[in-house]
Order: structure tokens, then C-alpha cells, then sequence
């Protein structure tokens, strides 16, 4: 009698690409939560201690340095810089938008720093029809003035005679940061992840002293706490966004990141104790959301 094998029992196992492109999501969802956290940890901050946004900035980008700097001499690493220009232009439009993004969360809320900070993907259309002529998209600019009624609805949620003008902070974040990105794109061409992180820690650590007259202090232990946590999740968001993005496509990575705005509406009431969104202020919101995942699903075309 011939034997019988017995039939192959197959476990359901998942692609490691897979793995990795889910990984990625949470990695990339993971940053999202962690920039908000270091708002709202400035925010708690802030009935405790008396630290100024410059310092809280120049915390995170020493940090960030030193963890840098860690890991490159862990790997045998020297940062690499050929395109000079490009790494000025991300250093200092870098340390602009974290600086007016902390300064947006120290004179108005929690909610509207982040959701105005997640307009530099329209910043960064705009700044692309002007300035790419190979990249000029007509479907990108009307997005573009689309949102701009969003970003309106934000600055001024009880109408135009009701102009919030603590929120421009916000609004000068995203607008630095969109110029960030660019020179971030162009940097990539020429120089590793690692480098890039180096001189945007680095320099940028040494371009917010002006801003430190009479803001800089030796912290005590429970100034120290807030400004090494706010420092921590924030370095940590961009060591996340960093190397998620390098696992999930550019889609996925811009629309996961854009969460930022429905995490800041959603939670701001319940975690800092962010008056609630109005009706035209969540319109305006669900306006900038909807403008980031068309630019994204446009891009990927």
C-alpha cells in the first residue's frame, strides 16, 4: 500500500513588503501624533513654567543633534554636503516654521497652530507653479484657492470683522514649511537622510540664539522636563516621518500626515481644553483635508 502524505498545512503568513508598508502607515500616523504632542505639551507647559518658544525650538533642534550625531558615529558616518545652497535653504526655512509654529500654539490654541501648519502642501503647490515651470498644474492652483477659503473660515471663524490675527502665526508656519519642503526635495537629490537631519539640527540650533535674547536660562528640573519632552516627541515625529515615508507611497504618507488637522480638531476640546471648532471653523478644516488629499492624489498621476 503506497503511503499517503498527509496535505501541506499552510499558516497565513503577510509579504514582508507588507509588514513593511504597514509599518510605515503607523510610522507616518505616529509623527502626526507626536508633532501634536509637542504642542500640547507646550501647552500644558504653560500653566506651570515660562519657557518661550525660541527656547522651546532651540531645545528640539540641540536634541535632535545630539541624536544625530549619535547615530552617525554608531554607523561610521560623516555628513555629506555638495549642494550648499540647498542645505541653507532647508536649515533656515526649517527653524523659521518650528519657531512660528510654537510661537502659533503660545498666543492662540492648540487646534489652530496644527491645523494652519498643515497648509504648507498648498504652499508648496503655489511655490511649484511659480517657480517650476515644468510643474505648473492648473487643477493644483484651483485647490489652491479652494483651501484658501478654508484657511479664511480659520483666521476669521465669526467673519471677516472677527480677523484672528494670533492665528497668522499659524499660517507663517505652513507658508515656511511649504518652502522647506521644496528645498527638502531638492536636498534629497544630492544628500542622504542622515546628512540632511545633521545640518537641519545643527545650524538650525545655532540660528535661533538671536532669538534667545533674554528667553535663555539655565531650566530647573521641572522646566527641564517640559522642554526635553516637548524636544523628545518632536525629534521623534521627524525619525518617524523620516522613515516612513521611505516604506509608503507618497499618497498614503501625505494623507496619513494630513490627519494632523481631524487629530487637532477632535482632541484639542478634550486634551488641552481648546474651545471647541465653530461650524465654519471645522468646515474650514475639513476644507484644508480634503485640498491635502487632492494634492496628493493628483501628485501620484
Amino acid at each position: 500500500m503506497p503511503a499517503v502524505t498527509p496535505p501541506t498545512v499552510r499558516t497565513a503568513t503577510m509579504p514582508p513588503d507588507r509588514r513593511l508598508r504597514i509599518l510605515g502607515w503607523f510610522a507616518v500616523f505616529g509623527s502626526a501624533l507626536c508633532f501634536y504632542l509637542a504642542t500640547a505639551i507646550i501647552h500644558w507647559g504653560s500653566a506651570y513654567v515660562r519657557i518661550d518658544a525660541a527656547f522651546y525650538t532651540f531645545a528640539r533642534f540641540v536634541l535632535g543633534f545630539v541624536v544625530v550625531c549619535a547615530g552617525m558615529a554608531a554607523q561610521g558616518q560623516r555628513p555629506s554636503c555638495t549642494r550648499v545652497h540647498y542645505i541653507i535653504g532647508r536649515t533656515v526655512t526649517n527653524a523659521v516654521a518650528v519657531y512660528c509654529f510654537y510661537k502659533a500654539v503660545d498666543v492662540s490654541t492648540v487646534a489652530s497652530a496644527n491645523i494652519l501648519n498643515m497648509t504648507y502642501p498648498l504652499f508648496v503647490a503655489l511655490f511649484s507653479w511659480v517657480t517650476i515651470r515644468s510643474q505648473r498644474d492648473g487643477f493644483a492652483v484651483v485647490v489652491v484657492l479652494v483651501a484658501s477659503l478654508g484657511v479664511w473660515l480659520i483666521l476669521a471663524p465669526d467673519g471677516a470683522s472677527t480677523l484672528q490675527w494670533r492665528n497668522v502665526w499659524g499660517l507663517l508656519s505652513g507658508f515656511f514649511a511649504g518652502i522647506s519642503i521644496i528645498y527638502l526635495n531638492l536636498s534629497r537629490r544630492c544628500h542622504d537622510s542622515q546628512s540632511i537631519l545633521f545640518f537641519m539640527f545643527g545650524p538650525g540650533a545655532v540660528l535661533m540664539l538671536p532669538f534667545l535674547h533674554g528667553s535663555l536660562f539655565v531650566p530647573n528640573r521641572l522646566e527641564s522636563f517640559f522642554l526635553l519632552a516637548c524636544s523628545g516627541v518632536g525629534v521623534l515625529g521627524q525619525y518617524l516621518l523620516t522613515y516612513g515615508f521611505l516604506s509608503v507611497t507618497a499618497v498614503e504618507g501625505s494623507v496619513i500626515s494630513a490627519s494632523r488637522i481631524l487629530i487637532a480638531a477632535l482632541l484639542g476640546p478634550l486634551l488641552v481644553s481648546d474651545p471647541p471648532l465653530t461650524a465654519s471653523g471645522w468646515i474650514g478644516a475639513l476644507i484644508l483635508f480634503a485640498a491635502n488629499m487632492a494634492l496628493a492624489l493628483r501628485a501620484s498621476k
